[in-house]
């Protein structure tokens, strides 16, 4: 058996990658959900080769990266920045977003504005996989080759990213 062909990969859910947060998405062109909101669970993957230790990514500190990007989002009302049909406006104080007659105004430090174009479970997890990577590729020696976040909104139903990871160009 050729052994240098090994893929491996390290997989992190736990019991507090969780948040609380409130969103609704707009589907079939203009039909708007109302405001509601969810406990929403987060696992995330890292596939790689492995380093001097033998990690492909110590788990430590892969979930204190989770931990901080997670906390972010708890207790928080999340609105998207991209879509084409929700208007979002913000100063210091306030965040409004309009929908067709449909306007709500929320306390800025209530709100995280997340820049996609639908606050869906996949693109939420898309973004959280963004934050994860600045942090893990400040710390991986381009040994990273995927990495995966799952976000679960209801039991059983989960949305997924997962980003191509490529090592840094080496200066010649």
């Amino acid at each position: 058996m050729h052994h240098s062909t090994a893929c491996y990969r390290v997989r992190l859910t736990k019991d507090h990658l969780v948040f609380s947060a409130g969103h609704f998405i707009t589907y079939n062109g203009n039909i708007c959900e109302r405001l509601h909101g969810h406990n929403w669970r987060v696992a995330i993957e890292l596939d790689g080769a492995l380093d001097e230790n033998g990690y492909v990514y110590d788990f430590i500190a892969l979930r204190d990266a989770a931990q901080q990007v997670v906390h972010a989002l708890d207790h928080r009302m999340l609105l998207p920045t991209e879509h084409p049909l929700i208007q979002v406006t913000w100063d210091d104080r306030e965040v409004t977003a309009r929908f067709e007659a449909k306007r709500w105004v929320f306390p800025r430090e209530d709100c995280v504005l997340l820049p996609v174009a639908n606050t869906t479970a996949e693109l939420i997890a898309r973004w959280i996989a963004e934050q994860l990577w600045q942090h893990i590729s400040r710390h991986s020696a381009g040994t990273i080759a995927v990495l995966r976040v799952e976000v679960e909104e209801n039991f059983g139903q989960w949305g997924a990213c997962t980003l191509p990871c490529q090592p840094e160009p080496r200066p010649m």
